[in-house]
């Protein structure tokens, strides 16, 4: 397995895909400095900033971005007719998907470091206050953790869509990220709820009293 791993990472350096998820976590991050400009009284920080980037990752670019690109590099053996060659060594197609699965569970926390980077570079651009280094490594953290935990709220569905059609899972994927909108309504639901339940294993806004994560629950859901 350890091969398999490494000939996917050297694999990673012919796909240009990776550039999408990359533009992808800034466009989150972009898309919450959007929401900033609204006039309702919001007084936004960093730790605001950060908070409304994990939502929106969860929420809507996260699961769509994991997807796609998780499908992209599982369908590639096909599409470019390489998987008949591979599977002579002898290599099943099982150990072959393990693998790059594993790779892009990697991929899931680089992703999440790399908005991270952008979500500080955010703050630092527009001057928002409250930036601390101890809020700046929960925001790391968390961003990092809840993007690997959404690769396993997707996972089902990349493993189904993997040998049929990546571009459904990429639209399931989407619709089950924009439930996680209306999951959060009920805080029992948000725990059963996959997408939600990533937020509540990083404790997501749990210094609100309103919130109350029931994390085995949280875990139990991804598991």
């Amino acid at each position: 397995m350890l091969r398999i791993v490494k000939t996917e990472w050297l694999k990673l350096k012919r796909y240009h895909i990776l550039w999408a998820g990359v533009m992808l976590m800034l466009l989150s991050v972009v898309l919450t400095l959007f929401t900033s400009l609204a006039k309702d009284g919001t007084v936004w920080d960093f730790r605001f900033l950060a908070e409304q980037v994990i939502r929106h990752n969860a929420t809507t670019l996260s699961p769509v971005c994991l997807t796609l690109i998780t499908g992209f590099l599982i369908s590639r053996e096909e599409k470019d007719d390489t998987l008949k060659n591979i599977l002579t060594i002898p290599l099943s197609f099982t150990r072959l998907l393990v693998g790059k699965l594993l790779i892009c569970g990697g991929l899931a926390l680089f992703f999440g470091a790399v908005c991270s980077l952008f979500t500080i570079l955010a703050c630092i651009i527009t001057g928002f206050p409250g930036f601390t280094p101890a809020l700046a490594l929960q925001a790391v953290g968390q961003l990092i953790a809840v993007n690997f935990f959404l690769y396993l709220a997707v996972l089902p569905i990349i493993v189904l869509s993997s040998r049929a059609n990546p571009l459904v899972g990429v639209i399931v994927s989407f619709a089950y990220g924009y439930g996680g909108m209306f999951a959060v309504g009920d805080m029992t639901l948000a725990c059963l709820y996959p997408i939600t339940a990533s937020l509540g294993l990083i404790h997501y806004r749990s210094y609100d009293p309103a919130v109350h994560w029931n994390s085995p629950l949280c875990l139990g859901s991804l598991l």
